[in-house]
């Protein structure tokens, strides 16, 4: 079990997850312009949604930024938790009725290069991102934190699912393939709403984790023997 951070080291904790937050919102601000205008652009509502959803990961952010402007943060993490669930409630009804729509008579979708170099960045960015700040709000005791490190694990998700719908409406013609994919989006953040709301935020990084454990176990030995030697 991690022990509690000391009170220096919590207001460090305090001043780095202000500081994600802000790259938070900065990038996807930018990411939801971009998004939405090539989406416009090409016809694309699996891009327009995947940059509305950019926005939504931003009220995510903003309650979270606002948590970390009070001065007892704790106070407020049950609210801010259940925000970022009405938040995953909110993309995922979207994702849907947007798939379906698309599936019921959708408009020609144009190639999208702009699209792809978006869909393509979000994919390098956001896990780096995600694990940072999971990490943070886990050495914290940050449940709002953490649940928004999984909202950014969902764009990831989405970024994929919407550069895979990109590429196979580009090279093949298939343009239902991103809305049949949007709509395991969707199933995915309804299950990620539900365990904001409980406040039931396990780690999405668990493999390594794990591994990192194993590792410091390792450690621990080299180091018993070196002491018994």
């Amino acid at each position: 079990m991690t022990a509690a951070p000391t009170e220096e080291r919590r207001a460090t904790l305090h001043r780095r997850v202000r500081l994600i937050v802000a790259f938070t919102i900065t990038y996807n601000v930018i990411e939801g312009v971009i998004a939405v205008s090539a989406g416009a652009a090409a016809s694309s509502a699996a891009l327009i949604g995947f940059g509305l959803d950019s926005f939504i990961e931003v009220l995510s952010a903003v309650a979270v930024a606002w948590q970390f402007t009070r001065r007892d943060p704790e106070r407020w993490e049950r609210p801010t938790v259940r925000a970022i669930g009405i938040a995953f409630f909110a993309l995922a009804a979207y994702v849907t009725i947007d798939a379906v729509l698309a599936l019921a008579g959708v408009e020609p979708v144009d190639h999208s290069p702009l699209g792809i170099a978006i869909a393509v960045a979000s994919l390098v960015v956001m896990p780096v991102l995600a694990w940072f700040q999971f990490r943070t709000g886990r050495e914290l005791g940050s449940a709002s934190v953490q649940a928004d490190a999984r909202q950014l694990l969902l764009c990831l998700y989405l970024s994929g699912t919407v550069l895979i719908g990109l590429l196979l409406n580009s090279l093949l013609g298939w343009w239902w393939a991103d809305s049949v994919a949007a709509l395991v989006v969707a199933a995915l953040a309804v299950r990620e709403g539900v365990e904001a709301w409980r406040g039931d935020v396990e780690s999405p990084f668990e493999l390594f984790e794990e591994l990192e454990e194993l590792e410091a176990e390792r450690e621990r030995s080299r180091e018993d023997r070196a002491d018994v030697g």
